[in-house]
């Protein structure tokens, strides 16, 4: 069996009201298509597994034009701008729609404390992201933010991850328990695995402990 500082908000995000907080978690329920967790989900609901609050969320993401998504990027690349300059952080911001989504990319030099300890950092300013973005739109935003290409580097490492326990599977004829990951972690992993013959994967446990089990398919 396999186991293996975030930056303080301004005071209006702090004081966003209940309602606001919880709408914008909505887009959390489909952590990405970036984020869909088994072949049985239609969205990724590992923070809320309820499929049809997934599906709703689809529905709408699918509704939301090409402009309206770009428009999207645009409001989180200018918030993102703000906290680098309040950090004092250099990075070039990119802001574009990949995959039905939209997207903001930072690169430079020195931004590794954005990323933090696997990422956590960086889930937590997208998170704060996404909010900015509700507040301006009045909308659930399923914005993806990567900071000096963590994101690209981690579906990489995630892939041989993956590819391991396959192997392994297959070897021993035994279900292999990955670690503790992420939602978008788990996604990256799910999609290699559904990708192969003779193996199935599904998550199991709830967060932060949520893990991928993969098996041998019956």
């Amino acid at each position: 069996m396999t186991e293996t500082s975030i930056p303080r908000t301004d005071k209006p995000l702090e004081e966003e009201n209940d309602e606001a907080a919880e709408r914008a978690d909505e887009a959390d329920v489909t952590d990405e298509a970036e984020l869909t967790d088994s072949p049985a989900e239609a969205d990724e609901a590992d923070e809320a597994d309820e499929a049809d609050e997934a599906g709703s969320v689809v529905a709408e993401t699918k509704e939301t034009s090409d402009s309206d998504l770009f428009r999207q990027s645009e409001i989180a690349a200018d918030y993102v701008e703000g906290l680098l300059d309040i950090l004092d952080y250099d990075g070039d911001i990119d802001e574009l729609v990949s995959g039905g989504r939209p997207m903001v990319e930072v690169v430079g030099g020195r931004l590794q404390p954005l990323v933090g300890q696997r990422g956590a950092t960086l889930e937590a300013l997208q998170e704060l992201t996404r909010l900015a973005v509700f507040r301006e739109t009045g909308s659930p935003s399923r914005l993806l933010l990567d900071v000096g290409g963590y994101r690209a580097n981690r579906r990489k490492e995630l892939a041989a991850v993956a590819k391991n326990a396959v192997e392994k599977v297959k070897e021993y004829g035994e279900s292999v328990r990955l670690e503790p990951m992420s939602a978008f972690e788990r996604k990256c992993v799910h999609d290699v695995v559904n990708a192969l013959a003779g193996v199935e994967s599904e998550s199991e446990g709830v967060e932060p402990h949520r893990r991928i089990v993969v098996r041998p398919t019956s």
